[in-house]
């Protein structure tokens, strides 16, 4: 664990340090009279009692906190989770673990009650300031509830007050469900009957309480004829450091993840936005000996403990992963930085608890989702990550076979199989522990570093072996898809990298001579220019769609060319799914999802050649460093781009159908998941966002504009009317869907065509001028071809086509 020993301390030793209790911390307690009862009244001798960094008196039905006066105006942080929640909550996108809301907290006293208040660091300045007063003033924090001091405790050095009504309230600050949610289930009231404490434990440093909730609900997520919502959430408060962590300045060149604060005391002549990167606090257990370059086990290491529910077999595996971080801390000048170690029994450890914040864990859960997560708990003063449990759900391991079958079978024999060797099994868990560790270790998705490496690298054992199939095991970069059929020695399963040496050493190395955060930028700074632009050091998290060199599950710097290799292995892969699953399992069921996950990785491949077109890489730069943050892809690769999508999106797709696959699996759907499919392509890539970037390259004097890509694009689809072949019935589902859009860009308000990416006014831009000259090029050419076929379908299809182009053309007029 990365904290302090004195944020280790036990309430015991807490409580005795009141006689050094700062200026801020309240005046003892002192008896009353005022609806104050003695201590044996309330807590009387029936109470169950847990010690803690607060006492909790369980009593009767009611529960007390008893909070020493020490530990007033102390920060706590808040998180409030899900534990148990319903099927289809937030659309599916939410998991039992995820965190619904962080906030800081102090308990203040106020007259005879005692108050919780949230309290905020993105609003700060030095208290020695006079604008600290301003601060103070123009961001007040709201009050979550205020308390009644029901007794003092027997030697008067602590406030008694009851919390019951507080945790059985519908408090919206600490609420599973946000105003959206509340809207679009219907939600009235949360039902008292209905709704309970769970349970309420108090550790050294925090507390944890579980609520059973019940909501009345017109339009239930899932069981709509109980007409009720009931989840579980678990509320954490945790005791954070008396004495903050120092702070490491954050650089976007480099990942991390980081929070942000608003300094009023900056000598700028504004309010000064900082940000500080969230990693562990690690300090040298020899500072001379870590001075002189020897590498030296830090004071106290991040120690993640197995759930005790993980299966046996998979426990090496999941140590491993964890303990793989250790060659990057070694770069970073830490020997044993991070162990993983099995839960102690009861004999060893009577007081283990998961759920006790001096311990992070690696939970095990028994559920058929397919996930897996590193979330952390981290000091919003410092960026100190304080905690963190990785949760690894039991079917996780299920897609990472789909996808090593359907990605790496055609060069893979190993993959060939539903029954995948548990060597492989274990590699590929390891791994994704690894990853998730990396985000608990406060490194986001770095989706660039894929992109460092040659597309034909990947096909050669000897690097692969030895660098792995992306710079960093923080992109997703599952597996190596580029790989052939003959291919010697060749690692399919992603790895740890150079990035990953580099990031640790960026955020981890300590520097005993910086005593402000502002004197470690001079190094850092130099340590990010010394790459001088290497594509493996590059951070790119992958946000906005725009960067082909930054995209989920790519490898390799050529999207085109990763794509092509990528293909020509499914093309193999189709074929044999029957031989593979359903001729192993006598079951259709697993060669039904199998199919269902190949269109998605053909999907996906044709994703990231789309990017290209309209494509901009991001390369993060500061003034000093040459070359421009943003560049344009070359245009002969926008134009490649768009012939490989033509020739292996939009053509139609006949290696997809297999008889032994389509006619076993359903009764008709095949030709309406390839429509869906290129469909969703289609009008990516005549997304507004999109064609506002080809516009732009105008100005960039990029010779391929949004008029060249629609042009292209048209003409590729509607290729029949020029060669005068029949029109097959997944082209005529794509020639709709290409009129559908074409109507979208056409009359639809400009307002709808802005929700995501790149903002545009369609109806002042050049997109609808194109769009609208193009169709009537097309009505044109469509009217010359209609009587030339002899095919009735086609015929039909033609005509059908000049209808709805005459109808989108009127109903602009209109």
């Amino acid at each position: 664990m990365a904290l302090t020993q004195a944020s280790c301390s036990s309430t015991k030793t807490a409580t005795s340090q009141k006689g050094t209790a700062s200026s801020v911390e309240a005046e003892k307690p002192k008896p009353s009279k005022n609806g104050i009862k003695s201590y044996g009244e309330v807590i009387t001798k029936d109470a169950k009692s847990d010690a803690g960094v607060f006492t909790v008196h369980k009593v009767a039905d009611k529960y007390y906190y008893e909070i020493p006066d020490t530990l007033l105006n102390r920060d706590f942080l808040w998180i409030s989770r899900f534990a148990n929640l319903p099927s289809g909550l937030g659309g599916g996108y939410v998991n039992a673990g995820s965190s619904v809301n962080e906030q800081m907290v102090e308990w203040q006293k106020v007259d005879n009650k005692i108050v919780l208040k949230t309290k905020s660091y993105s609003a700060i300045a030095a208290d020695s300031l006079p604008i600290n007063l301003s601060v103070k003033a123009n961001n007040y924090q709201p009050t979550l509830y205020a308390f009644d001091i029901a007794a003092f405790s027997k030697d008067s050095s602590a406030y008694v007050i009851d919390v019951t009504k507080f945790f059985l309230s519908d408090i919206k600050a600490i609420s599973g469900l946000d105003s959206d949610m509340r809207k679009n289930y219907k939600v009235s009231k949360l039902d008292d009957n209905r709704s309970f404490i769970n349970s309420v434990k108090s550790f050294p440093l925090n507390i944890e309480v579980k609520q059973d909730f019940t909501y009345d609900a017109a339009e239930p997520p899932s069981n709509s004829e109980t007409g009720a919502i009931s989840l579980m959430m678990n509320q954490s408060m945790v005791l954070l450091p008396k004495v903050p962590m120092q702070p490491r300045m954050y650089d976007d060149r480099v990942g991390y993840f980081n929070i942000r604060q608003i300094d009023y005391g900056s000598e700028a002549y504004k309010a000064d936005e900082k940000s500080f990167v969230r990693r562990w606090r690690l300090v040298p257990k020899d500072m001379a000996a870590y001075k002189r370059g020897e590498l030296v086990e830090p004071v106290k290491p991040i120690v993640y403990y197995l759930d005790p529910a993980t299966p046996e077999k998979l426990r090496p595996y999941i140590k491993a992963g964890v303990e793989q971080w250790n060659k990057a801390f070694e770069t970073a000048g830490f020997k044993n930085a991070i162990l993983a170690k099995d839960p102690p029994t009861k004999e060893e450890d009577p007081d283990f608890s998961p759920e006790d914040v001096r311990y992070s864990v690696i939970r095990y859960v028994a559920s058929t989702t397919r996930n897996a997560m590193g979330p952390s708990v981290s000091d919003p003063r410092s960026g100190e990550i304080i905690e963190s449990d990785i949760i690894w759900y039991h079917n996780h391991l299920r897609s990472y076979r789909n996808r090593y079958l359907l990605e790496t079978g055609a060069a893979n024999p190993s993959a060939r199989t539903l029954n995948t060797p548990m060597e492989d099994l274990g590699e590929m868990m390891l791994e994704v522990i690894t990853h998730e560790v990396g985000h608990a270790l406060g490194l986001p998705h770095n989706m660039k570093a894929s992109f460092a490496y040659d597309t034909d690298s990947l096909r050669s054992g000897t690097f692969t072996q030895e660098y792995g199939i992306a710079a960093t095991i923080m992109d997703y970069a599952r597996y190596n898809y580029v790989a052939q059929p003959g291919d010697k020695d060749i690692r399919f399963v992603r790895q740890l990298g150079p990035y990953d040496h580099y990031a640790i050493n960026w955020g981890y190395r300590y520097l005993p001579d910086a005593k402000s955060p502002e004197e470690e930028i001079p190094t850092l700074s130099k340590w990010i220019e010394a790459t001088n632009n290497d594509p493996v050091y590059q951070f790119g998290s992958g946000s906005g769609g725009y960067d082909p060199a930054s995209q989920t599950e790519g490898i390799g710097d050529d999207p085109i060319k990763a794509s092509t290799y990528g293909l020509r292995n499914l093309k193999l892969v189709a074929p044999q799914l029957t031989k593979w699953t359903a001729v192993e399992t006598n079951d259709y069921n697993d060669l039904d999802e199998l199919y269902g996950e190949l269109l998605g990785v053909w999907s996906r491949y044709i994703g990231h050649v789309v990017t290209n077109v309209g494509g901009v890489y991001e390369n993060r730069l500061k003034p000093n460093q040459k070359g421009f943050v943003y560049t344009p892809v070359p245009a002969k690769m926008q134009a490649a781009s768009i012939n490989w999508v033509l020739d292996n999106a939009f053509a139609s797709p006949e290696w997809l159908h297999h008889s032994q696959i389509s006619r076993n699996i359903h009764h008709a759907s095949h030709v309406e998941g390839i429509r869906s499919l290129q469909v969703r392509h289609l009008n990516n890539l005549l997304s507004a966002d999109r064609m506002a970037r080809l516009m732009e390259n105008e100005v960039n004097n990029v010779d391929y504009n949004a008029l060249d890509m629609v042009s292209q694009l048209q003409r590729g689809i509607w290729s029949e009317i020029y060669s005068g072949k029949n029109i097959d019935i997944y082209r005529r589902n794509l020639q709709k869907a290409y009129l559908d859009r074409m109507n979208f860009l056409i009359n639809e308000e400009p307002s709808r065509s802005s929700r995501f990416g790149t903002p545009v006014d369609l109806s002042q831009s050049d997109i609808r001028s194109i769009a609208r000259g193009e169709l009537v090029k097309l009505e044109k050419q469509l009217k010359a071809v209609r009587a030339r076929n002899t095919n009735q379908l086609t015929k039909y299809h033609i005509e059908d086509a000049l209808v709805r182009i005459k109808n989108i053309l009127e109903a602009e007029k209109a």
